[in-house]
């Protein structure tokens, strides 16, 4: 951040903020596993076998149409029919899906009578075909499920095979939806919209262009960081989000100037995942309340929007949570002198730096379409996101604004 906001948070860390207590071995939770996971590569070969094992007969296969023009609907689709299936699909969606788009979903599926539903693609494609399997199954609208275990009805069956090393949303029960009128993001949850079975292949991650490597990686990466010092934290949940730093950070450099690196896909892929376990048990913070608002605003990428933001967020969170960003570091030495080296949130923040230079990601909003002017009211909406009542620091519209200053 500012040298100004560095040096308020510096003389008032020990007067305004508490700082969060690490979670000990007594801290209760409640883990409990809704999704079997398939990992290897390969294992999408076993798609039609597993979607016959749930008893699915006429699943509705939902994905992005760039998903169509790669290659993959087709694959997915030979294996399912060669199990016996017969295949409705829906691609009428775009990269954050909205109200009306579930709405053409549910219309969809209810003319060819689903039974099933299969999400083949990145976050996008995840998210709707939960927002699809909501209101086929319980009928309403997408606002009346936001927040969580709103769903009084059984679901239909699910499978969800991602392509992207991103939203870890195949280890969610959570579909994040636009308000087609708004654009606001709603976060909408339900144990029942967990997927049965996850499918992850690191094979289909190679057709991902640099672009969405870059932006999908940097959204896992975001995940990992926020879930391991929400208040909401637990003992299982920092296992996964631990897990998921180390993978992701040993490898995000390495499948963007080795795309063809299969184990560093691997890791990208299987860091996602465990970063989606980890928002199930702990949720997210201020940098995905700051990022929402740009995307519903601005159309700037989600993960983009992370790659100025989270930074900023992590120095502004330090003041509380720095013991818990010393964990997600490797220990330093007496040899260590760059400037920062003893404050945690200051050094992970520069590896967070180093890491968006790196895929070329941008790290001020004035070049990504943003005004000063915009700022007031982009903080209004931020204090208004769910995930950032969760943040190891209380975020308010004040708050947030500042963090967008910094960032702009």
């Amino acid at each position: 951040m500012t040298a100004a906001l560095g040096e308020a948070t510096a003389s008032n860390r020990q007067d305004t903020v508490a700082p969060v207590v690490e979670p000990g071995v007594m801290t209760p939770f409640d883990f409990r596993p809704r999704t079997r996971l398939m990992y290897g590569c390969g294992v999408v070969s076993r798609l039609g076998a597993l979607a016959a094992e749930l008893g699915f007969r006429r699943p509705l296969l939902v994905a992005d149409p760039g998903l169509v023009a790669a290659g993959h609907v087709a694959r997915a689709e030979r294996r399912l029919v060669d199990a016996g299936l017969t295949v409705t699909h829906f691609n009428d969606f775009d990269v954050n899906p909205d109200t009306t788009m579930v709405d053409a979903g549910c219309k969809v599926a209810r003319r060819d009578g689903i039974d099933s539903i299969i999400g083949l693609g990145g976050g996008s494609s995840l998210d709707c075909a939960k927002g699809i399997n909501l209101l086929l199954s319980n009928g309403g609208q997408m606002e009346d499920y936001r927040g969580y275990g709103k769903a009084s009805r059984p679901m239909l069956p699910m499978i969800g095979v991602p392509t992207t090393a991103g939203t870890g949303s195949e280890a969610q029960s959570y579909a994040v939806i636009a308000d087609a009128t708004t654009h606001m993001k709603m976060a909408c949850g339900d144990p029942k919209a967990a997927f049965r079975i996850a499918v992850l292949d690191p094979e289909l991650t190679l057709s991902q262009p640099a672009p969405v490597t870059a932006t999908a990686g940097y959204d896992a990466i975001a995940h990992a960081v926020e879930s391991a010092v929400t208040t909401r934290r637990t003992p299982m949940s920092d296992c996964f989000a631990r897990e998921a730093w180390r993978l992701l950070n040993g490898s995000f450099e390495r499948v963007l100037d080795r795309p063809d690196d299969l184990n560093a896909r691997a890791a990208m892929h299987l860091g996602a995942f465990y970063g989606g376990l980890a928002i199930e048990q702990s949720m997210l913070g201020a940098a995905h309340a700051c990022a929402n608002p740009l995307t519903s605003r601005h159309q700037i990428t989600h993960g983009v929007a992370l790659a100025i933001l989270l930074p900023h967020v992590v120095r502004w969170n330090s003041a509380a949570a720095a013991p818990l960003y010393q964990r997600l570091l490797p220990p330093t030495t007496d040899d260590d002198d760059h400037a920062g080296a003893g404050d945690p949130g200051e050094r992970l923040a520069a590896r967070l730096r180093a890491l968006a230079s790196h895929a070329g990601l941008p790290h001020q909003l004035r070049t990504e379409g943003v005004a000063q002017d915009d700022l007031p009211r982009l903080a209004e909406d931020a204090a208004q996101q769910w995930t950032g009542t969760f943040n190891p620091r209380p975020l308010t519209a004040t708050d947030a604004r500042e963090v967008y200053r910094c960032a702009f």
